[in-house]
C-alpha cells in the first residue's frame, strides 16, 4: 500500500468508529477485507487511527469541522487535520491518485482554537482534570495526546530483569530499565514482533505498563499469603502477585474475561486458581480490587474511551467501585488488607472512593500512591486499606 492508500484506509476505519463501532473491531473488519495489506500496512493504518483518536478534537478543528459531536465527525477531515497539526501538508497524501484520498482544499479554520479543543479533552472533563491534578493537568493532557511507551515485566519466577535485557538484546530488542518498578524494562527501539520471539514463548516476560507493575511492587509482603484478585480480567495482576510469592485466587464478574489466564499462567510457571464464587474460599489475607473505571490514565492506549465517557457513565462507575469495595470487606480476614486500584486520573474514582470506604467500614489507610504519564507510565492510583484488627 502507498502512504496515501494507508491514509484512505484509516479514513474508512475512522468513519466506522464515528458510526459507533469499537476501534479494534473496525480495524479487524478492515483487515479481513484487505487481504492485500501486509503487516506493515496494517500497523501503519492502526497507528493513523489511534493517533487521530488521541488528538480527535484538535484534528477535527484543524480539518475544518469546528467542534462537532463524536458521531458527527468525518474521517477525511480528521485525518487531514491530524496531518496539519503535525506540520505536514495534506496535499502530499491527499492526491486523488490510485487509492489515495481525494485532493484536500478546505480552508483553514478561523479564530483561535478553544483551550479544551487544543488539549483534546471533553469540555465537561477539563475542570475535573484540574481539580484532580492541579498544575499537572495541562502537561498530563499533553502526554495523553501521544503514544504510550512499551514496557515489559521480567517474570522473576524465571529470570532477572538484567538477564532478560541481555536475552532480548540477543533477539534484536533494545531495552532500558524503568525507574518506576524493579522488574520493568522499557523497549527503546521497535517493539514489532516482540511476542513472537523465543523469550516470550519461554515465559520470561509479560507486556505490562510500568505503573501497573509499580502498583504490585507497592503492596505489603505477601509470600505465602492467600490473595484474591477480585477483578482479575486477563490476569496481569494475578501473574504479578504470583511472582511475588502469593497464593492467588482469581475472580471476575465476567468469567469470559479470565479465559487467557490458564495459558498465561502455564507459560509463566505460575499457579492461579480461578473461581466463580470467591466467598467459598474466604476469608482472604489480602484482596486486590483493580476496579472498572474510566480508564483515563490509559487513554493513550484506548483513546476512544475518552470520547465515549459522559457524566452519567462516570457516576455509574463510582457506584460500581463502591459496591466492589463493600464486597471485598466482606471477604477479608480480620487484620487483612485491601488494595484499591484504578487506572484513572480522576479524584472522584480514586481518593474519594477509598475515603468513602474508610468511613463506611472503619478501615485504616495504610498507604496511598499514584503515578501519571509524567512518570513515564500510565496513570494509576493505589490505596491500601487495612482492617483495624491488625
Amino acid at each position: 500500500m502507498t502512504p496515501g492508500a494507508r491514509v484512505q484506509a484509516a479514513i474508512e476505519v475512522l468513519d466506522r468508529v464515528f458510526a459507533g463501532a469499537a476501534a479494534e473491531r473496525a480495524l479487524t473488519g478492515w483487515a479481513r477485507g484487505a487481504r492485500y495489506a501486509g503487516s506493515k500496512d496494517r500497523a501503519a493504518v492502526r497507528d493513523h487511527v489511534f493517533d487521530a483518536l488521541r488528538r480527535l478534537r484538535s484534528a477535527a478543528w484543524l480539518g475544518g469541522l469546528g467542534d462537532r459531536p463524536f458521531a458527527a465527525l468525518d474521517g477525511r477531515a480528521v485525518m487531514a487535520g491530524l496531518l496539519i497539526g503535525r506540520g505536514e501538508d495534506p496535499a502530499t497524501l491527499f492526491t486523488g491518485e490510485g487509492h489515495a484520498p481525494a485532493r484536500w482544499d478546505a480552508a483553514a479554520p478561523d479564530g483561535p482554537m478553544p483551550e479544551a479543543v487544543a488539549q483534546d479533552c471533553p469540555d465537561w472533563l477539563l475542570p475535573r482534570f484540574r481539580a484532580s491534578l492541579g498544575e499537572d493537568a495541562a502537561p498530563v493532557l499533553a502526554h495523553l495526546r501521544n503514544r504510550a511507551p512499551v514496557v515489559l515485566r521480567a517474570n522473576r519466577l524465571r529470570i532477572t530483569r538484567d538477564a532478560l535485557a541481555e536475552r532480548l538484546a540477543a533477539e534484536g530488542v533494545e531495552t532500558a530499565p524503568h525507574a518506576l518498578a524493579p522488574d520493568a524494562l522499557e523497549v527503546t527501539g521497535s517493539a514489532r514482533g516482540l511476542t513472537g520471539g523465543v523469550a516470550f514463548a519461554e515465559g520470561l516476560f509479560e507486556m505490562q505498563d510500568a505503573g501497573s507493575q509499580a502498583l504490585v511492587a507497592q503492596l505489603p509482603h505477601m509470600t505465602g499469603a492467600h490473595v484474591l484478585d477480585l477483578c482479575a480480567g486477563g490476569g496481569g495482576k494475578s501473574l504479578a502477585l504470583a511472582a511475588r510469592g502469593a497464593r492467588v485466587t482469581a475472580h471476575d464478574a465476567d468469567r469470559a474475561r479470565m479465559r487467557d489466564i490458564p495459558a498465561r499462567a502455564a507459560r509463566a510457571g505460575a499457579s492461579i486458581e480461578m473461581v466463580d464464587d470467591p466467598s467459598a474460599a474466604a476469608p482472604f489475607d489480602a484482596i486486590v480490587c483493580d476496579v472498572p473505571c474510566s480508564g483515563s490514565g490509559s487513554w493513550r492506549r484506548a483513546p476512544e474511551a475518552k470520547w465515549r465517557l459522559d457524566p452519567d457513565r462516570l457516576a455509574e462507575l463510582t457506584r460500581t467501585q463502591d459496591a466492589i469495595l463493600d464486597r471485598a470487606v466482606s471477604l477479608l480476614r480480620p487484620g487483612g488488607w485491601i488494595a484499591y486500584m484504578t487506572c484513572s486520573l480522576l479524584r472522584e474514582e480514586n481518593d474519594a472512593r477509598a475515603d468513602a470506604a474508610l468511613a463506611r467500614h472503619g478501615l485504616r489507610l495504610e498507604r496511598r500512591w499514584a503515578c501519571t504519564p509524567l512518570d513515564g507510565a500510565d496513570g494509576f492510583h493505589l490505596s491500601i486499606l487495612r482492617d483495624k484488627a491488625a
